[in-house]
């Protein structure tokens, strides 16, 4: 059940989304959250459109986010070419995207959260990315996109230009939807949006 379904209203700030949201999703069982995670996987994979692109950035999840694992090991069988977020080592609250696959060495950051090793020579800059898939704490109906609170991907994505090929896509589990999430100036909303049960499309 969704958090707009719960009577959470619109007037509420985004830290209680937030708060709630997170809650919300850490009480899913382990084997709920391996069924959306495949059921993603499937979703993604049959959709032609998406399966026609080549270089995927995704992310590793964290604070029971709706997980990458099953989809980035279909990518990889497909022949895609995989690129995780990396903290800007110079650019306090940006990210980088460096290459992934099974040799990646990996360290955790400052989150706590596994990245791989800072490499120039894997380094992907994000207008070259053909699919930016980003996790997030809430959505709503019109594409907003509520995170962690960070602005990491917000301030990233940015660099965008307005006419970027590049498709910026939500992952969420089908509990994370909201009636509305308050903007901010500095928001990026969504293009598109993939639960396991429901593909949105803001275009």
């Amino acid at each position: 059940m969704s958090l707009s379904q719960q009577g959470v209203k619109p007037e509420h700030s985004r830290q209680s989304i937030r708060q709630q949201v997170r809650l919300l999703r850490q009480q899913l069982t382990a084997a709920t959250r391996d069924k959306a995670a495949a059921e993603l996987a499937e979703r993604i994979t049959h959709n032609r459109d998406l399966m026609a692109k080549q270089h995927f950035a995704l992310y590793l999840a964290n604070d029971a986010e709706l997980s990458t694992e099953p989809l980035i090991q279909v990518l990889w069988q497909a022949g895609k070419a995989i690129y995780l977020p990396v903290l800007h080592p110079f650019c306090p609250g940006y990210l980088l995207f460096l290459r992934y696959d099974k040799t990646t060495k990996m360290q955790p950051n400052r989150f706590g959260i596994p990245e791989p090793r800072l490499n120039c020579a894997n380094i992907m800059p994000v207008a070259a990315l053909d699919i930016v898939f980003t996790p997030l704490v809430a959505f709503d109906g019109s594409g907003n996109r509520l995170g962690m609170g960070g602005g990491f991907y917000d301030r990233t994505l940015s660099q965008l230009p307005a006419n970027s090929p590049c498709q910026v896509i939500g992952l969420a589990h089908n509990c994370q939807q909201v009636a509305n999430i308050p903007t901010a100036s500095w928001d990026i909303p969504l293009q598109q949006l993939i639960t396991p049960a429901n593909y949105f499309d803001f275009r």
